[in-house]
């Protein structure tokens, strides 16, 4: 009986010795699966793409509706740095381009189909107006007219200029002071004020450089002429 005992408990040993192997290499076996898995899953490339986020033209943020051409621009910063103007995603005036300079910049377009019909500027710190007023009493009807200023624009500006300006739908060029920054989209022969038009003054209190004020800038949606 005790031999008989001896072997039942050897079997039972043994069964517990081949049971503890069998479920060690089931749960190794589990585990290098998962790990195979997870090694696979890294490595093998994702179906999944990032969307690329949406450009708008000339980086406005957000789209232009249609019978709208999209513009973004920006005035001079004091004395070092040009103005910028961006048209339906071209870059119209910029010191990249070396047609930005001392005074106010100006970019005329046609309002029907958006083409820059000419750019140029006007010192008026240390110019003359006349050539200036001339300018602005030559542009056509429907004709869009985007301004910026660099450095200083008022210095030389008279009543006259500053009428001919207003009638291109501005609201503050009357009260335009010495290193004022501004910047402004109008049109010859608008009938209201322009909602394009941004200005800041001269101030030493609010000033960011040291005798100019801050940079400003303005996106927008300029309705294209239809008649």
């Amino acid at each position: 009986m005790a031999r008989a005992g001896g072997i039942l408990k050897l079997a039972v040993v043994i069964f517990v010795f081949l049971l503890v192997i069998f479920m060690t290499f089931q749960l190794l076996e589990i585990n290098m699966d998962f790990t195979f898995r997870n090694v696979l899953s890294r490595s093998m490339p994702s179906n999944e793409v990032s969307p690329k986020p949406v450009r708008y033209k000339c980086g406005l943020s957000k789209s232009c509706p249609p019978g709208h051409f999209a513009f973004r621009m920006a005035s001079g910063a004091a004395s070092v740095v040009g103005p910028r103007i961006c048209l339906e995603d071209k870059l119209v005036m910029s010191a990249v381009k070396n047609n930005v300079g001392r005074g106010v910049n100006i970019a005329l377009v046609n309002g029907r189909t958006g083409d820059v019909i000419k750019t140029d500027i006007f010192d008026l710190w240390g110019g003359d107006v006349a050539p200036f007023i001339k300018f602005l009493k030559g542009i056509a009807d429907g004709t869009v007219v985007m301004m910026a200023s660099f450095d200083d624009l008022s210095t030389k500006l008279n009543d006259e200029a500053k009428k001919l300006i207003a009638d291109l739908g501005s609201s503050v060029i009357s009260n335009m002071g010495f290193r004022d920054n501004w910047i402004f989209v109008g049109g010859k022969g608008i009938k209201t004020k322009s909602p394009f038009e941004l200005h800041i003054k001269n101030s030493a209190d609010t000033n960011k450089f040291d005798g100019w004020p801050d940079v400003l800038e303005m996106e927008g949606c300029v309705p294209q002429r239809q008649d």
